[in-house]
C-alpha cells in the first residue's frame, strides 16, 4: 500500500509575503524559512516567504508538487538532552523561478507588503560582475537581479523613502551585507541610473551584515525511507538539521531591523547588534578553531570523526583544554557568555545524529590554522606571557600531517594551495627543527614569522619531534602529562 503524500495529511496556510527569498536550498529551509514559520505560529507575524531560483540548475518540481510545505527534522544534543524533533514547515507562499518567472518576479519585488530580501546565494554570489546587464531579463548575477529590483520598486513607487526593503544575506562571508550594498551600488553607477535612485538605495534601503550558524544535513537520502516510513507520509522537501541556531544580525540602525523582525519574541536564537565582530570572532575562534586545533592530530593519533574524538577520554581532554583553557578567556565577549556558547560548541561535536569526519575538516588547514588559531596564540601569549601549549602543538600536529602523509601504512591526500603543497613537497624529509624553522618563517602562509613568538618554534619543533618519534597518541599523552 502506497503512503499519502504531506499535502495529502497537512495543508498550506495563507501568509503575507513579507519576504523575498533568493535561494531555496537546504539551509534557507532549515533556518530562515524555520524561524519565520515559528514566529507565525507564536507571535502572529502573518510572513509569507516568496522564494526565488535564482539560478539555471535545478528546477521546483517538489515544492510545487506539495503546496510548498516540508517536514523539517531537528536532531542533536541539547543541554545534555538528546533532541529528535519534527515540525510541518508551511512559511513559504510561492516559488519561482528567476527567468521563466521573471514577470512575476518584478511584480514580487514591488509589493507594497513586501519588508525583507533573503539570500544564499553561496559565498561566490555576492560579487560585482561589470559584465553584467541591465537589460537582461534577469541580469546574471545576484547582486544585479537585486539592483534590478530595487530599482522597479523604486519606480513603482515613486521614491517613497518608507519603501526601501531590508536586506538579510546570510552568504559566509565577512562583511556581508556591506559587501552587497558595495555591488550594487557600483552597478547602480556602471548602468548609469539614476542618482536619486543610488541615494534611495543608501538612505531608504538598510544592507544589514549577518552571521548564522546551525549543521544542516538537508535531504536524508539514506535515511529517507526509514523517515517517511515513520512520518506516515512522502515528503520529497524534508531537511535535516542541528538543534543549535544562532543568527547575529547587525546595522547601525538595528532598532528599526528589530521592530519589524520579532523573531526573538518567538524564542528564536536570533541576536540583534550594531556590532557583529565580537560573535563573527566567538564563532571563528570557538567553533572553528576547536575544530583546526583539533582534527590533524586526532586523526594521526587514529580517530576518524568528531563523535570519535568527543568519546575518546584522551582527546576529550585534549580539546577541553585548547577551548577552555587557551580561547574562550580571550574572546571579546562576557566570559559566561562564550563559556555557555563554547558548552554548546562541545554538545554539538557529541552530535549521534551527525558523522564529520576529520579528512573533510582538513582540507585547506594551512590558511584556516592562520584565521582561527593563531589569533587566539597572539592573545594567551601577550597576556599570560607564555605559550598555550596545546594551541602550539596544533602547530606540531599540521606539520606532522602535512609531512607524513599516510597513517598506518595507508596514504591519505593532503589538499591545501598549491605554494603549502609545493613547500612540504620540498621540505618534508627534512629535522623536526630544520622543518618547522622553514614553516614559521613562511609570512606568506601566517602573515607573519611565527619564530617572532618567544619560544613557538623551538616548542612545535619539540612537539612534532615527539609526534614523529613516539606517535601522534603518545606525544598528545605527553603534552597533556
Amino acid at each position: 500500500m502506497s503512503r499519502p503524500n504531506i499535502i495529502d495529511l497537512y495543508k498550506a496556510e495563507k501568509h503575507t509575503v513579507k519576504f523575498m527569498q533568493f535561494g531555496e536550498g537546504n539551509f534557507l529551509r532549515a533556518f530562515v524559512d524555520y524561524m519565520i514559520d515559528v514566529a507565525n505560529e507564536k507571535v502572529d507575524f502573518d510572513a509569507g516567504v516568496a522564494i526565488v531560483k535564482p539560478i539555471d540548475y535545478g528546477n521546483l518540481d517538489a515544492f510545487k508538487k506539495q503546496d510548498n510545505i516540508y517536514t523539517l527534522i531537528l536532531r542533536g544534543v541539547s543541554e545534555g538532552k538528546t533532541i529528535n524533533e519534527s515540525r510541518i514547515i508551511k512559511s513559504i507562499a510561492e516559488v519561482m523561478d528567476a527567468r521563466e518567472d521573471y514577470a512575476h518576479m518584478c511584480e514580487t519585488a514591488c509589493l507594497d507588503t513586501l519588508r525583507f530580501v533573503v539570500s544564499n546565494t553561496t559565498e561566490a554570489g555576492i560579487v560585482f560582475d561589470d559584465t553584467d546587464k541591465f537589460e537582461l531579463e534577469p541580469p546574471a548575477t545576484y547582486p544585479g537581479k537585486l539592483t534590478k529590483m530595487l530599482y522597479l520598486r523604486w519606480k513603482a513607487f515613486n521614491g517613497a523613502a518608507d519603501k526601501g526593503l531590508i536586506m538579510l544575506p546570510v552568504e559566509l562571508i565577512d562583511t556581508n551585507g556591506a559587501k552587497l550594498k558595495e555591488c550594487v551600488n557600483s552597478l547602480a553607477k556602471l548602468w548609469g541610473l539614476e542618482e536619486n535612485f543610488i541615494a534611495w538605495v543608501n538612505e531608504c534601503n538598510i544592507f544589514c551584515n549577518t552571521l548564522v550558524d546551525r549543521i544542516v544535513t538537508g535531504n536524508p537520502r539514506d535515511e529517507k525511507e526509514a523517515l517517511c516510513e515513520k512520518a506516515g507520509y512522502d515528503d520529497d522537501l524534508m531537511d535535516i538539521g542541528e538543534p543549535f541556531g544562532l543568527w547575529v544580525i547587525a546595522s547601525d540602525r538595528i532598532d528599526e531591523v528589530k521592530a519589524e523582525l520579532p523573531l526573538d519574541k518567538a524564542g528564536m536564537p536570533v541576536v540583534f547588534t550594531d556590532n557583529i565582530k565580537p560573535y563573527r570572532e566567538r564563532k571563528v575562534r570557538v567553533l572553528n578553531g576547536a575544530h583546526t586545533s583539533l582534527v590533524l592530530g586526532a586523526y594521526l593519533a587514529g580517530l576518524d570523526t568528531v563523535g570519535d574524538c568527543m568519546a575518546d577520554t584522551l582527546m576529550r581532554k585534549y580539546i577541553d583544554r585548547a577551548v577552555f583553557d587557551e580561547i574562550v578567556p580571550l574572546v571579546p565577549l562576557p566570559l559566561e557568555e562564550v563559556k555557555a556558547f563554547a558548552a554548546s560548541v562541545m554538545e554539538r561535536f557529541e552530535n549521534p545524529f551527525i558523522r564529520h569526519q576529520l579528512l573533510s575538516i582538513a582540507l585547506n588547514s594551512v590558511s584556516k590554522w592562520r584565521a582561527r588559531v593563531l589569533p587566539s596564540v597572539i592573545d594567551y601569549v601577550n597576556t599570560n606571557g607564555k605559550l598555550p601549549e596545546v594551541l602550539t602543538f596544533s602547530f606540531a600536529a599540521l606539520a606532522a600531517f602535512y609531512s607524513k602523509g599516510e597513517r598506518d601504512g595507508v596514504k591519505y591526500e593532503v589538499r591545501d594551495d598549491a605554494a603549502v603543497i609545493e613547500f612540504f613537497a620540498e621540505n618534508s624529509a627534512l629535522s623536526s627543527a630544520e622543518l618547522i624553522a622553514k614553516l614559521v618563517a613562511r609570512e606568506d602562509f601566517w602573515g607573519m614569522n611565527l619564530g617572532e613568538l618567544n619560544g613557538f618554534a623551538d616548542y612545535a619543533a619539540a612537539a612534532l619531534e615527539d609526534i614523529r618519534t613516539m606517535g601522534a597518541k603518545a606525544a598528545i599523552e605527553k603534552l597533556l602529562a
